[in-house]
């Protein structure tokens, strides 16, 4: 049995979700290069700060795009994806002052907001083996992660801080018009359906129980994944001075990390197919604890270490999540509930910009930060050990095609 029913289009899936994480991390890497700019010349908290509202847009903007994906199409929203952040990407290369540049990375978070509440929906609706479908698709995610590092820092480097926005930008589009092509394609071929996959049905309280776990797991897990991923460059900066010294070797060593931590998930939906999601969920979670706090004062080699296990096991934790909305989650709703979700998810992480800068600037530093990812995945490992399971986790029925 393969994966996905069809492969053609979860490559396209694949690639979204690659661009969606690409384009909202090349920003933290591209800061690095613009204090040489006299324009936006300033300190790290400063200019950092100017991606808040790009972050808010990320998940604010889930629920209206998760809305038109059900009851307009999935399809039509994945080609204003990649078009909207591609030339959103190209306007933020053009910046000419802090506000622009505010606008602009605010307009790339606004069309990235699209792709988890319908590309990840569209990828558990079409799915042959759900876990290794959100793993693999995890796995994209996570490697548009790893190069938004090294992509910007050789940009950067070689051509300044604008090439970073723009020439991702104008593959963004090319890939929108390659999917557009594609669409209309299976559109006339008039690709039949399959039946919607089922869900697993809880009782009233468990319903009520699993969406507290829900809440509290989402709102901490995205502090925690955006602490890390947007911090993750300058942690490595100043904790590797002594053979990371260039903003290319920064975004090297921080691809190199993402791009390890990046099989976790496949292992991890490898283990989705045969295991409560209870069991794995806890297990994954438990274990970031002591990773943060080792991580909050390693330096050098023991914090590339660190840092490697901190991410597989970040990364690791996130197909789970989507996979308890793929199973417990009616069909016709999956797209809102993964808009619910992320808005909750990318909203909050918001305030990790916001705290990154404060505590960075208030003296207190990566250490502190560390400390309290490990309260906070210390709570997400408390709330998942309450998760109901339901009667069984069966293997679910053939599933639908996307629109």
């Amino acid at each position: 049995m393969s994966v996905h029913r069809d492969r053609t289009g979860f490559l396209f899936l694949n690639i979204g979700h690659f661009y969606d994480h690409l384009f909202m991390l090349l920003f933290p890497t591209a800061v690095l290069a613009m204090a040489a700019d006299p324009v936006f010349g300033g300190s790290y908290a400063d200019v950092l700060s100017l991606s808040v509202f790009g972050f808010v847009a990320f998940g604010a903007a889930s629920i209206p795009a998760g809305w038109l994906g059900d009851r307009w199409s999935k399809t039509g929203m994945m080609s204003v994806f990649f078009l909207g952040i591609g030339m959103a990407s190209i306007l933020t290369g053009f910046a000419r002052s802090p506000l622009e540049l505010a606008a602009g990375l605010t307009l790339i978070g606004l069309f990235a907001a699209i792709y988890h509440p319908v590309g990840i929906a569209m990828v558990a609706a079409d799915a042959e083996k759900l876990g290794k479908a959100l793993g693999i698709n995890g796995v994209w995610g996570n490697l548009g992660v790893a190069a938004a590092g090294i992509t910007a820092g050789a940009l950067a480097d070689q051509w300044g801080w604008r090439a970073v926005f723009i020439l991702p930008g104008l593959v963004a589009i090319a890939t929108g018009i390659a999917y557009m092509v594609f669409a209309r394609r299976q559109a006339a071929k008039g690709v039949a359906k399959k039946p919607a996959r089922a869900h697993i049905a809880l009782t009233a309280s468990q319903m009520k129980l699993l969406f507290g776990v829900v809440i509290v797991a989402t709102l901490c897990g995205g502090i925690i994944f955006h602490a890390t991923t947007v911090g993750l460059p300058k942690l490595i900066a100043e904790r590797t001075a002594g053979f990371a010294g260039t903003t290319t070797q920064i975004g090297a060593l921080v691809t190199a990390i993402y791009v390890i931590a990046a099989c976790a998930q496949i292992v991890v939906g490898h283990l989705i197919d045969r295991y409560p999601l209870k069991l794995i969920y806890v297990g994954v979670i438990v274990l970031q604890v002591p990773l943060f706090v080792i991580a909050a004062t390693a330096e050098g080699v023991p914090m590339v270490a660190a840092a490697i296990g901190m991410m597989l096991l970040v990364f690791g934790a996130i197909p789970i999540n989507d996979a308890i909305v793929a199973r417990y989650g009616a069909a016709e709703w999956r797209s809102r509930m993964y808009a619910a979700k992320y808005v909750l998810s990318l909203g909050v992480s918001a305030a990790a910009v916001p705290m990154i800068a404060g505590l960075h600037q208030g003296g207190g530093g990566f250490a502190t930060l560390m400390l309290v990812l490990a309260v906070l995945a210390a709570i997400i490992t408390l709330a998942a050990a309450l998760m109901p399971t339901g009667a069984s986790e069966k293997k679910m029925p053939a599933p639908a095609a996307a629109e």
